[in-house]
């Protein structure tokens, strides 16, 4: 980040966003972590560079000509830069045929390119959503100057871990919930049920965030995203996903769990499991003190 400056406005970009979107369903930050470091930035409490984007979710409804709602999910992050240089959006809608999603995509970076160089510009990114994103459902491709090589060479898969953290996960339908829903979705990681609770899971970038979106519908007293990790692959295939992942399937581990219900596991020894995973500098980002 070159100064502060631009610290301050992506926060306060931020604050604008949350107090006129106040519902989750309309407007997450996805990685609080990084979100925190950058207001410890701003405060001047740290001379330290965030290390990681501030990454959220914008949800758009808008109406379609045959009158039913559609909604569009705007995958958000500002580099350390912006508004100096544009944000990272991907829209995407279950509507949208991967070319028509490209094309959106591609259209709105565009839009922001000619309108917005150097300037806040994540309401009119949303506000040019909802005014345009339903057009590209019924697009028809086929006659459109966009070919078939033009759509390849702008996919970039992302691989994604998400670090989650919770007050304590005890319920069994809950964790069976978590070891099925990253099998369907083909992500690994680990789940350590207990008090506190701690989930990470790894996968396309896709799946990870549908993942998040069922398990933070259900009944919780906190959950929330600590980290998140994002690696863009060019044309990234089978091979290159499985070469990012440091697990090979999503497990319940728990660690000689103690406590009068049994339910706190041995701190040590999670920190240790990381250690092995090449993970160990989470453990501080979970509990605030490093592992031994």
């Amino acid at each position: 980040m070159a100064n502060q400056e631009e610290a301050e406005i992506q926060i306060s970009e931020l604050d604008l966003l949350s107090s006129m979107f106040p519902y989750e369903e309309e407007f997450a930050v996805t990685d609080q972590l990084a979100l925190a470091e950058l207001k410890h930035y701003v405060e001047n409490e740290s001379a330290e560079v965030p290390s990681s984007k501030v990454q959220f979710i914008l949800n758009v409804k808008t109406e379609v000509p045959n009158a039913s709602m559609v909604e569009f999910s705007m995958a958000c992050a500002l580099p350390f830069k912006y508004p100096g240089v544009l944000p990272e959006i991907t829209v995407r809608s279950s509507f949208l045929s991967r070319s028509q999603q490209i094309l959106l995509n591609s259209d709105l970076k565009t839009y922001l390119m000619q309108n917005f160089s150097g300037e806040p510009c994540m309401l009119s990114a949303r506000e040019w959503v909802k005014d345009h994103a339903a057009a590209y459902i019924d697009k028809d491709l086929s006659s459109s100057s966009m070919t078939a090589s033009d759509a390849t060479q702008s996919e970039v898969t992302t691989f994604t871990r998400l670090w989650i953290y919770s007050h304590h996960i005890y319920n069994k339908q809950k964790r069976k919930n978590i070891i099925d829903w990253a099998k369907e979705l083909s992500l690994s990681g680990f789940c350590m049920p207990g008090k506190p609770g701690v989930v990470c899971v790894e996968g396309l970038q896709s799946s990870c965030e549908e993942f998040w979106s069922r398990i933070r519908r259900l009944t919780w007293k906190r959950i929330l995203i600590r980290h998140r990790e994002d690696v863009s692959l060019e044309g990234g295939g089978h091979a290159e996903i499985q070469k990012q992942r440091k697990f090979s399937t999503l497990e319940e581990k728990c660690f000689d769990a103690h406590g009068a219900r049994g339910n706190h596991m041995d701190l040590g020894q999670l920190y240790h499991f990381l250690e092995e995973k090449g993970c160990a500098d989470i453990f501080q980002m979970y509990f605030g003190v490093e592992g031994h």
